[in-house]
């Protein structure tokens, strides 16, 4: 059953109304009918829903709420280093399919691309049209944020935010002995918030790490081998997934 998500400001109220492209979709796309039922998602409520009318909007009345158990039990946001080309929405898309919870772009030293005035709101926008869909095609009850792009020290200073914050960096993985992500993940069971940090092509470099070390993060290797940028937030997310769900 098609699902879909509704504004904060209709938490509370049973007779709602499905707007924009939204409403397009019922109505053109899936051609449904009044008195046809459909998933509403409200303040991350989840629930049956009936539609009483179809005009320029669709007027839906709920039914009654629906168990939902498919978020994580770990609030987890990715912070990723600008990657080149439309990476980003990959891992965008795939990480809210994983239970991401929030998304955190930063500009990091090795980034080439820059995000730039008019420009990162247009991206950030397409973002969260990325997350909106990938979420009502997942079966999630929340659509993660997407967050505008940080500076490195913004990234930094967001740190504390967070019960722990984890780096993948590349040099841990050339160590003997470095730090298993797995091992770093049967640490958690009592933190509620997770930042986990991820490079742009050419990773994270040393003043960057130093930055992030002195802040408090921790350092983790994922595996043996050097993971490409969209490729590490998804290993990492899954590894969350099955640790704790």
């Amino acid at each position: 059953m098609q699902r879909y998500f509704l504004e904060e400001t209709e938490s509370g109220k049973d007779d709602l109304a499905i707007t924009g492209d939204d409403a397009k979709h019922i109505a053109k796309v899936m051609r449904q009918s009044v008195g046809d039922q459909l998933i509403a998602v409200v303040s991350g409520t989840v629930h049956l829903a009936e539609i009483t009318e179809i005009a320029a909007d669709v007027h839906i009345k709920l039914i009654r709420e629906l168990e939902d158990r498919s978020e994580l039990p770990k609030k987890v946001t990715i912070a990723c280093g600008l990657p080149k080309g439309d990476k980003l929405e990959l891992i965008t898309q795939k990480a809210t399919e994983l239970g991401m919870s929030s998304l955190l772009p930063y500009s990091a030293e090795r980034s080439i691309v820059k995000w730039d005035g008019a420009k990162s709101a247009k991206k950030t926008e397409r973002l969260r049209k990325i997350a909106k869909e990938a979420a009502e095609q997942s079966h999630r009850s929340r659509i993660p944020a997407i967050q505008s792009v940080h500076t490195f020290k913004e990234l930094v200073n967001a740190v504390k935010n967070y019960d722990a914050v984890i780096v993948a960096y590349e040099e841990e993985a050339k160590k003997d002995g470095g730090s298993r992500f797995a091992e770093i993940l049967e640490s958690l069971y009592d933190k509620d918030s997770i930042l986990l940090v991820f490079g742009p092509e050419g990773g994270i470099s040393e003043a960057e790490a130093a930055e992030l070390k002195e802040a408090g993060a921790q350092f983790a290797a994922l595996g043996p081998r050097i993971l490409r940028t969209e490729t590490a937030p998804l290993y990492a997310l899954s590894a969350i997934s099955y640790e704790f769900e």
